[in-house]
C-alpha cells in the first residue's frame, strides 16, 4: 500500500527544489529540468546508500547516526563495506554525503565543493551508472550545476539553499514502496519538463496505455527475457512491462536520439531497481545507427518483447535518401516516406519504426506499438504494405483503438497494434475503445481523455480472453481481413443489426396511410414554396 505521507513529503521536496530554482532566476529555464532531476537523484542515491549499509553491516543496523559512524570508520573497513554493497547501490565516499556538505555549507566557494561532489560521484560510479552514446562514450550521472546561476556571487547561496531542502527530507520510508509509488513520483517529477523530448521523441505515454500493454502482452511465468524500445522517451512503456514481468526476470534495451529523454530514462531505471539495464541505454539515432547488435556483431539483436510509442511525424529529410539506400533495404522492406514539398515535419517516421520493430523481433517475439489510428485503414502506400506483410506473415494478435485525446498534447487518434509471431493460426481480436473515458483539462487549456480503472480492466479482460462484445470487440480471421482490404479497424467488422417489428396487415396499412398522408403534405408544401420563389424572382427581374 502506497504511503500517502511519504508521497506527500516527496512531492513537497520536489516543489521546494523548484522554488529554489525560481528564487535564483532558473524557474522555467532550459536548465531547470537538469538541476531538479540530478539533485533529486543525488538525494535518492545518498539515502539508498545509507539504507543499504545498515543491511550489510550489523553494527550499523541500529545506529542513531549512521553517517557519523561511517565517517568514523577507518579507510580499510570502509573500503570493505563498499565492496559488500549490492551492485545496484551507488558507491559514495565519506565526503559525498549530503550531511558532509551540510556541515561544510559555510565554506567559501561552497558552490565549487557542491559541484565537485556531484562530478566525483558521477566519475566514481561511471562503470555501473552511466549510459552510452552511439560512439560508446559514457554519459556520467552528474555534472556541475551551480554554473547555471548567471550571477557568480549567488552560486554558493543557491547550493546552500538546495542542501537545506535535501537535509530536511528522507527517502527511508520510500524504499519499502513498489513500482506504482515510484511511477507516480517520476511522473510528478518530470511533469513540467516532458513537453519537448527532442527530434525523434514523442510525448509522454499515459500510464493507462502502458498498463494495458503490459497486462495484455505478458503471460504468467515469463523469465529471462529481453525488452526493447527503439524510441524509449522517458521509459514508461518498458518500465511498466518490466514490472509486469518482474524486474529480476528481464533486461531492458533502449535507444533514443534525445539526450534529455535518456537522462529521464536513467533516473526511471534507478528508481525502479533496474540498474543492471543502464548499460543498455543508448543515446543515438535508432533508424540510422541502431546500436544493439547480436553476439556475432554482424547483425541486429533480436528481442523477446518490443514496446514503443514512436514519434508519428518528424522531419528526417536529411537522412531520408540514406535510409532508402541498399544498405537499409532489408530492414525497411515496405519503403521510406518521401519528403513532402511543403511541410517536412509531416514525414511519417512512425512507419520506419514499425518496420524496424518487426525486423527486430525474435521468431517467437511479441510487440505492442502505438500508431495513428489512420494507419489501420490507409488504402495505399507504405501503411498498406506494412499491414499486408503483417497479415501475410500471420503475426497479428489484435488492435485496440483508443479514445481521442488520450494524449493531452495531440489531437491525433491512436491505436495499439499487438504483434505476436506465434499467432499464425489463431483469431485476431479488434477492439474499438474510442467511446470510453471522460474529458479532463490539463494545464487549463489542453483536454485529455482519462480512462477509469474499471474501463482499463475491462479492455484488458476482454482482450486477454479474446471475448466478443457488441459494438466493442470482434474476432476475425486473416481471410476476413484480406477480404476487407487489410483493414485493422474493428468498426468495419461489426454486424449491422436491424430491428424487426411484427405488424398485422391492418397495422401495416395504417402505418402506410400515415406515411402517405405525411408525404402528400410535404409535397404540397414544396409546390407552394416553389410558386412563391418564382413570384419573387419575377418581381426582382422587373424591378
Amino acid at each position: 500500500m502506497v504511503s500517502e505521507a511519504i508521497m506527500t513529503e516527496t512531492k513537497k521536496m520536489i516543489d521546494d527544489l523548484k522554488t529554489v530554482c525560481a528564487n535564483y532566476g532558473l524557474g522555467n529555464a532550459s536548465s531547470e529540468y537538469k538541476i531538479i532531476t540530478e539533485v533529486f537523484l543525488y538525494k535518492f542515491l545518498n539515502d539508498k546508500f545509507l539504507h543499504e549499509v545498515k543491511d550489510v553491516d550489523a553494527k550499523l543496523k541500529d545506529s542513531k547516526n549512521v553517517e557519523a559512524d561511517l565517517i568514523a570508520m577507518d579507510d580499510d573497513e570502509y573500503e570493505f563495506l563498499l565492496a559488500s554493497l549490492p551492485p545496484a547501490t551507488a558507491q559514495l565516499k565519506k565526503e559525498h554525503f549530503i550531511s558532509y556538505l551540510f556541515n561544510n555549507k559555510n565554506t567559501d566557494k561552497f558552490n565549487e565543493m557542491f559541484d565537485e561532489t556531484l562530478v566525483d560521484i558521477g566519475n566514481f560510479n561511471i562503470d555501473v551508472f552511466s549510459v552510452k552514446t552511439g560512439s560508446e562514450d559514457k554519459i556520467r550521472l552528474f555534472d556541475a550545476l551551480s554554473v547555471f546561476v548567471t550571477e557568480t556571487n549567488k552560486r554558493s547561496d543557491f547550493c546552500r539553499a538546495i542542501i537545506d531542502k535535501l537535509i530536511a527530507f528522507s527517502f527511508e520510508e520510500a524504499f519499502s514502496q513498489k513500482y506504482d509509488f515510484f511511477a507516480a513520483v517520476f511522473e510528478y517529477l518530470i511533469k513540467d519538463y516532458n513537453k519537448d523530448f527532442g527530434k525523434y521523441a514523442e510525448y509522454y505515454t499515459p500510464h493507462s496505455i502502458a498498463s494495458i500493454i503490459a497486462k495484455i502482452l505478458v503471460p504468467d511465468g515469463v523469465q529471462n527475457v529481453n525488452i526493447y524500445d527503439p524510441a524509449a522517451g522517458s521509459g514508461t512503456l518498458v518500465l511498466s512491462l518490466a514490472h509486469e514481468i518482474g524486474e529480476e526476470n528481464c533486461t531492458i534495451y533502449t535507444q533514443d536520439i534525445s539526450q534529455k529523454s535518456n537522462e529521464f530514462l536513467r533516473l526511471n531505471l534507478i528508481l525502479n531497481n533496474l540498474v543492471h539495464s543502464l548499460g543498455n541505454v543508448v543515446h543515438g539515432d535508432t533508424l540510422l545507427e541502431p546500436q544493439h547488435l547480436n553476439k556475432q556483431k554482424n547483425g541486429l539483436m533480436k528481442f523477446d518483447y518490443i514496446v514503443s510509442n514512436p514519434p508519428f511525424n518528424v522531419d528526417f529529410s536529411d537522412n531520408r535518401d540514406t535510409l532508402a539506400g541498399d544498405n537499409y533495404a532489408e530492414r525497411f522492406w515496405a519503403g521510406v516516406p518521401k519528403v513532402p514539398n511543403k511541410d517536412k515535419d509531416k514525414m511519417a517516421i512512425y512507419q520506419m519504426f514499425l518496420q524496424h520493430i518487426i525486423y527486430s523481433l525474435k521468431d517467437d517475439g511479441k510487440a505492442a506499438i502505438v500508431v495513428p489510428t489512420g494507419f489501420l485503414t490507409a488504402g495505399t502506400g507504405i501503411p498498406k504494405r506494412i499491414r499486408e506483410h503483417i497479415v501475410n506473415e500471420r503475426m497479428l494478435r489484435g488492435v485496440i483503438s483508443m479514445p481521442s485525446n488520450i494524449f493531452a498534447t495531440t489531437g491525433t487518434n491512436v491505436s495499439i497494434i499487438f504483434i505476436d509471431k506465434e499467432n499464425r493460426d489463431e483469431k485476431v481480436l479488434l477492439v474499438d475503445a474510442s467511446k470510453l473515458g471522460h474529458k479532463e483539462k490539463v494545464d487549463g487549456k489542453n483536454q485529455r481523455t482519462v480512462l477509469e480503472l474499471e474501463e482499463i480492466q475491462d479492455i484488458i479482460d476482454i482482450f486477454s480472453k479474446n471475448e466478443e462484445k457488441d459494438d466493442f470487440s470482434v474476432l476475425v480471421d486473416y481471410e476476413q481481413i484480406e477480404q476487407k482490404k487489410l483493414s485493422f479497424s474493428a468498426g468495419q467488422y461489426f454486424e449491422v443489426k436491424i430491428e424487426y417489428v411484427e405488424l398485422t396487415p391492418e397495422e401495416f396499412n395504417e402505418k402506410m396511410s400515415e406515411y402517405t398522408d405525411t408525404l402528400k403534405e410535404l409535397f404540397a408544401e414544396g409546390d407552394r414554396l416553389q410558386v412563391e420563389i418564382l413570384e419573387q424572382l419575377k418581381k426582382v427581374r422587373y424591378e
